[in-house]
């Protein structure tokens, strides 16, 4: 049975499938861990990417398998449709149904009048394999303007490193504090290069646009005496009435600035994804952001981590609610995942 798309042309998916089955004879499968879906009554859910067929298909509670946590059952809570990708949930299944969300159906949503908003409860996490048709994250490395951090692993000494931000670098909606995107880094860095104590301390502030950023710098930044600083923002930037883009440009420039002269330390500044598009606030702009902090980075010459079309990639066959924590613009843990790959693959550090 031919399932419709939520979002994509039947045609478009039937394409991406026949992508994959060319792949299938020349790439070796690929495993895809805790990738989060929100079911909504029977409707498809559309995966990432299309499952390599025969192949089985896990589906739980929890991003991270537990051996009490809850397992759902294909065919008891949900049927798999191979050709296109996709999981729906049947007749008295277990899973959630995001139809009991108070944000289900709601358009131009002002979340301040819906206490205790939030998909927290409603998403379901799988585990799959599927054949590679393009490599993912796509993202340059940028080991070269990294090279003193580079340096310190490699001859075990300490490094410290400060997350710079608003309320996504501050770990919003992961699960615990081991699963937001930098921590996870770092800690991933030091196994790796266990005779250097990485010490990585959390800047960020939930709220803050660039303009609160460059006050906070000397506290949360300068005064840590870092090694490396990541810089994310951009998502309360891009919100309707807040800090246009010149201005926005002009922010992350003084604060790379500043860095360079007051400390030592090499700086990443990194994208951020769009919010979900039926929320009031947002301005639909996150593109233009995205591109500002990428045109910046090669203009001052340092790092750059490209989330925004990463999460896209991964986001083309999703809706935003499958990976937004709070429903608005929090990733989830799977979300907080897609940066952690992004960052591996912009250092060379790992």
């Amino acid at each position: 049975m031919i399932e419709r798309a939520i979002g994509l042309s039947v045609a478009g998916v039937v394409a991406a499938w026949l992508c994959g089955c060319a792949a299938a004879g020349k790439a070796r499968l690929a495993e895809q861990r805790g990738e989060s879906v929100v079911f909504i009554g029977e409707e498809a859910a559309f995966l990432a990417r299309v499952p390599a067929r025969g192949q089985p298909i896990s589906v739980r509670a929890d991003y991270e398998a537990k051996s009490n946590g809850v397992s759902y059952m294909e065919g008891r809570d949900f049927i798999v449709d191979d050709s296109l990708g996709t999981l729906r949930r049947v007749a008295g299944s277990r899973l959630p149904d995001f139809r009991t969300n108070l944000l289900f159906g709601q358009e131009a949503f002002d979340h301040t009048k819906f206490p205790g908003f939030g998909n927290a409860g409603f998403f379901a996490y799988i585990d799959y394999q599927y054949y590679p048709s393009a490599e993912w994250p796509a993202q340059a490395n940028q080991g070269g303007f990294l090279k003193s951090c580079a340096s310190r692993l490699r001859s075990g000494e300490a490094l410290r490193v400060v997350a710079f931000g608003d309320s996504i670098t501050a770990g919003g909606d992961a699960s615990k504090p081991e699963l937001v995107f930098w921590r996870r880094w770092a800690e991933g860095l030091q196994r790796k290069y266990p005779r250097s104590r990485i010490t990585a301390i959390n800047g960020a502030t939930g709220g803050d646009t660039t303009v609160q950023g460059l006050q906070r710098l000397k506290e949360k930044v300068l005064d840590q005496n870092p090694d490396l600083v990541l810089i994310g923002f951009g998502m309360n930037d891009h919100n309707v009435g807040s800090v246009p883009i010149p201005l926005f440009e002009q922010n992350l420039r003084e604060m790379i600035a500043r860095i360079r002269r007051e400390t030592s330390a090499e700086v990443v500044l990194f994208s951020t994804f769009p919010p979900n598009p039926k929320w009031k606030f947002g301005s639909h702009h996150m593109s233009d952001y995205a591109e500002a902090t990428r045109l910046v980075a090669g203009e001052v010459g340092c790092a750059y981590a490209d989330v925004f079309n990463n999460w896209q990639s991964i986001a083309e066959r999703k809706k935003p609610e499958d990976l937004l924590g709070n429903d608005i613009n929090h990733p989830n843990d799977f979300g907080h995942w897609i940066y952690f790959k992004v960052l591996q693959a912009m250092s060379g550090l790992d």
